[in-house]
């Protein structure tokens, strides 16, 4: 198991307001679930990164980045637990996350 930490640049303007926090996807074979909640400060976005797969921290810094530049979460805490997925998973499942978290999905 490999555990990255990753903090982000979030676009200051962009604050995510505090929401009770959520859970999507479950970790299974190949599947990843990731827990969004509030905590980081303005302007940023705090990743923890539990994965089965050793030796891709560049590979999540750039999907993380890509995210973040995407959705602005600034001000949030992104806990990931990772079984293996593809980049396009974890890209997919982080959308999914922020949706949720900022009601899409209720």
């Amino acid at each position: 198991m490999e555990r990255l930490q990753f903090e982000l640049e979030c676009q200051e303007g962009a604050a995510t307001p505090t929401l009770p926090p959520v859970v999507v996807g479950v970790v299974g074979s190949g599947n990843l679930e990731i827990l969004v909640e509030g905590g980081a400060p303005a302007g940023r976005c705090r990743v923890a990164v539990a994965t089965s797969a050793r030796g891709f921290a560049g590979t999540w810094r750039a999907v993380l980045e890509d995210f973040a530049a995407r959705h602005g979460p600034s001000g949030l805490v992104l806990s990931v637990n990772d079984a293996g997925a593809t980049p396009a998973v974890v890209s997919l499942r982080l959308d999914q996350a922020i949706e949720e978290y900022r009601g899409g999905g209720r």
